[in-house]
């Protein structure tokens, strides 16, 4: 029993203080706990400010890049409206300075209408001077007549009024003859001082065609190789384009000769390409000259554009702007016809303008006036029909349609254009050293002899050299043999003779080549 009492009081404290220590220890693991739960949330606090600062910084920077951004467009755009307003204000000075010019020409013709003016207020004032001298003569006359005669008062009177009344006739109609050329001489004045205001704000240019063209070469070795083996490379250079190349002792230079531009100016950069290449030899000259044609065709495309937008006219149709450009290699009488043709335009303009008319319309008419001179196939018509009918086919107005086939006179005139380019089309034409008659005339005639041998069937290519002296007929070998070309040269001889006027003689040179041409693969 005391063992048992001894030993109940030993376990009871040892329970309370077993109970007492889990006690402290789970409160001391509780705070250990805590403080290892508050360093792990105040690393990831720090981990979380970082990443949060990086993005803030990446933020900031995106924002930079765009304001940078929204701030160049913005300068750009602001740059764009400073330059329309600075163009804005350019046109406003142009229109200013025409304004101004034509208020200047305006009071000039005030001036004008006063000093015409003045000048009648004079001759009015001379005529009553004249009336109040009659009066005093008869006054003088009647009582001369009356002491003399020892007539009446009334019988000197109608005596004096049928002498005066024959005279007075006399003086009237002096006086309206004098009114009458005057008027005539104000109008005249007038006219001519817009058609010489008009030719002196335009000045273009003399220009006149040659039929030569001089290539400059660098050595007579180039030279050589021009020629060919037997001349083989310069004949065929010739048959490809149709230019006579003339060879001869002159150092460095080689002229090509041609009446037509367009021709010689194929040889020329045919030639020049050739030289710079190196490789001359005939299967060669062929691919470079029709490689050089088809340069030909697309500037003569280019100058047609650049033309209508130099001229300030819009809305050509696609072929009457070829056919511009190709007026750059035609002549009219030795003057060039797209030079002639922009005088006629800018004359046209400045006409219109003073007779207060459409500019705009004149403009377009008189650059297009000669548009018959340069179609492709060339009927047999007045060059001014003919580009009335091109200009009616190509949808222009039909006040232009009747300037250009009026300016010659083959068209009844209908509209108060016609005139102002028929008058231009002179003005440009009749200044002095503007045209060659003799020139144009030797261009016909051999352009009748081309025709004319292009005429027989199998006939490809004709060509006029030699001054007209000579022609050379390209003719199909699949089609014409040696026999029938000896045929066809003395039938083309024989019908020039007959129906042509030539200086000397004409020598006609057929030619037939047969070629064989395969391809190894």
């Amino acid at each position: 029993m005391d063992i048992i009492m001894i030993t109940g009081n030993i376990l009871v404290p040892g329970i309370i203080i077993g109970v007492l220590s889990f006690i402290g220890g789970g409160l001391v693991s509780y705070v250990f706990y805590q403080a290892i739960l508050k360093r792990k949330r105040f690393n990831i606090l720090n981990e979380a400010e970082l990443e949060a600062e990086v993005i803030k910084k990446e933020k900031i920077l995106q924002a930079k890049e765009k304001f940078y951004q929204l701030k160049t467009e913005h300068e750009k755009h602001i740059n764009e409206r400073n330059q329309k307003v600075v163009q804005a204000e350019n046109k406003l000075k142009q229109r200013e300075s025409a304004l101004s010019q034509k208020l200047a020409e305006t009071q000039r013709s005030k001036q004008e209408v006063e000093t015409i003016r003045d000048n009648l207020s004079n001759q009015l004032e001379l005529v009553e001077k004249k009336n109040e001298e009659l009066e005093r003569l008869h006054k003088q006359q009647v009582e001369k007549l009356e002491v003399i005669s020892g007539m009446s008062g009334d019988e000197a009177r109608a005596q004096l009024v049928e002498s005066l009344k024959e005279e007075a006739k006399t003086e009237a109609m002096s006086f309206v003859n004098e009114i009458m050329d005057e008027a005539k001489m104000t109008a005249n004045k007038e006219a001519k001082r817009i058609v010489v205001q008009s030719i002196q704000r335009v000045a273009t240019e003399t220009a006149i065609e040659n039929s030569v063209t001089v290539f400059h070469i660098e050595s007579d070795e180039i030279k050589g190789r021009i020629i060919g083996r037997e001349g083989r490379n310069i004949r065929a250079l010739e048959a490809a384009t149709g230019v006579e190349i003339i060879v001869d002792d002159t150092p460095e230079a080689i002229i090509l000769s041609a009446f037509d531009p367009v021709r010689r100016e194929i040889a020329r950069l045919s030639l020049h390409q050739l030289v710079t290449d190196g490789r001359i030899h005939p299967a060669r000259i062929e691919e470079v000259v029709i490689k050089t044609q088809k340069q030909i065709e697309e500037e003569v495309v280019e100058t047609g554009k650049r033309t209508s937008i130099d001229l300030g006219i819009h809305g050509l149709h696609p072929e009457l702007v070829r056919l511009l450009g190709k007026m750059k290699y035609r002549s009219s009488y030795g003057q060039n016809l797209l030079q002639h043709s922009r005088e006629v335009a800018n004359l046209s303009a400045i006409m219109a303008t003073e007779l207060g008319l459409n500019a705009k319309m004149a403009k377009r008419a008189g650059l297009l006036h000669d548009i018959g001179k340069v179609p492709d196939d060339e009927p047999e018509m007045p060059h001014a029909v003919l580009g009335m009918k091109l200009a009616e086919r190509y949808k222009e107005k039909d006040e232009i349609c009747n300037a250009i086939g009026a300016h010659h006179d083959e068209v009844e005139m209908t509209t108060l254009i016609a005139p102002i380019v028929q008058v231009c089309d002179s003005i440009s034409g009749a200044r002095p050293g503007a045209r060659r008659e003799v020139v144009e005339a030797y261009i016909k005639r051999l352009k009748d002899l081309e025709a004319m041998a292009l005429s027989y069937p199998g006939v490809m290519k004709t060509y006029a050299i030699q001054a007209g002296r000579e022609l050379r007929v390209i003719v199909g070998s699949d089609k014409i043999d040696d026999k029938d070309a000896e045929n066809l040269s003395s039938d083309i001889a024989r019908k020039i003779q007959d129906e042509m006027t030539y200086p000397g003689q004409v020598k006609i040179t057929v030619i037939r080549e047969t070629r064989a041409v395969n391809y190894a693969k």
